[in-house]
């Protein structure tokens, strides 16, 4: 990661590297939350602070502990259950002091578990060998870009339900990929920008 700064992987990771609209990763929860503004935000701030803390949590078990002592190959498993443990943290936090926010996610907040957004940033960090800090970097900027798409996708679809004439079999998730769809195409406007292996 010589000669990359952490503006470019942050910028990259939430513009041109989009981990919802570029490789298409929390895809469950991005369609089924997209729905309300106020639910989307919050989920989106929930993902933010799994992914921080996991990436936090997964870059030194890997490399201080994992691959010294030559068990990297279960890695998967051990990322695993440090996001489950992270997940169950935020329920429990969100039961405490968010209970509104906590009922209006219903299932989806123990989904983040399985979410694929939240383990595929601790495996690029393995796969592109960040250092500690371009990993803190990345996962934010990662999340911070979910949270952004899930935000801008709700907000569209909230704005055409008050003013646009959908027809019936777009109403859901049909309208939601679509917007989706065309907000990665404006983002692909930033590829020549910013762009991080």
């Amino acid at each position: 990661m010589i000669g990359i700064s952490l503006l470019t992987v942050f910028l990259a990771a939430i513009l041109t590297h989009n981990i919802a609209l570029t490789y298409l990763l929390g895809m469950c929860p991005f369609v089924s939350l997209s729905r309300s503004l106020r639910t989307a935000s919050g989920m989106g701030f929930a993902v933010i602070f799994v992914i921080t803390l996991t990436a936090l949590i997964n870059w030194p078990i890997y490399h201080l502990i994992l691959v010294p002592t030559g068990t990297e190959i279960i890695y998967y498993i051990v990322f695993i259950i440090v996001i489950a443990a992270t997940v169950q943290l935020v329920e429990m936090l969100m039961e405490r002091f968010f209970p509104a926010l906590q009922a209006a996610f219903g299932i989806f907040l123990p989904l983040i578990t399985v979410n694929c957004t939240v383990l595929a940033v601790s495996l690029f960090m393995v796969i592109r060998s960040y250092s500690y800090a371009t990993t803190v970097v990345f996962a934010v900027g990662s999340a911070v870009g979910w949270t952004l798409a899930i935000v801008v996708v709700a907000a569209i679809n909230e704005k055409l339900k008050l003013v646009g004439d959908i027809p019936k079999g777009m109403r859901g998730p049909g309208i939601i990929m679509t917007i989706a769809g065309i907000l990665a195409l404006s983002f692909v406007g930033f590829s020549g920008m910013v762009n991080v292996q």
